[in-house]
């Protein structure tokens, strides 16, 4: 599975490695993912999800359905 956050879609981006001398070479920089299950109340049941800690969050703040519903309407999630 890709390393990208099923909720914000967040995924890894490019920079440099920049050594005191200045030197650059190319690097990944990725999101801070993680595998979490979450409970659905409306509908009885658990769900898996790779998210990063920030949309982590947001669900506590917002509420996972209220969540789902966005990333649903903004076609990060395909469920």
């Amino acid at each position: 599975m890709s390393r990208v956050c099923q909720i914000t879609g967040k995924r890894a981006r490019v920079g440099n490695n920049v050594s005191h001398a200045n030197n650059k070479t190319k690097r990944r920089f990725y999101p801070n993912l993680q595998k979490k299950r979450f409970y659905i109340p409306e509908e009885d049941k658990w769900i898996t999800l790779k998210v990063s800690t920030s949309a982590i969050r947001t669900i506590n703040k917002n509420g996972i359905t209220a969540v789902l519903k966005k990333a649903k309407a903004n076609g990060n999630i395909l469920v």
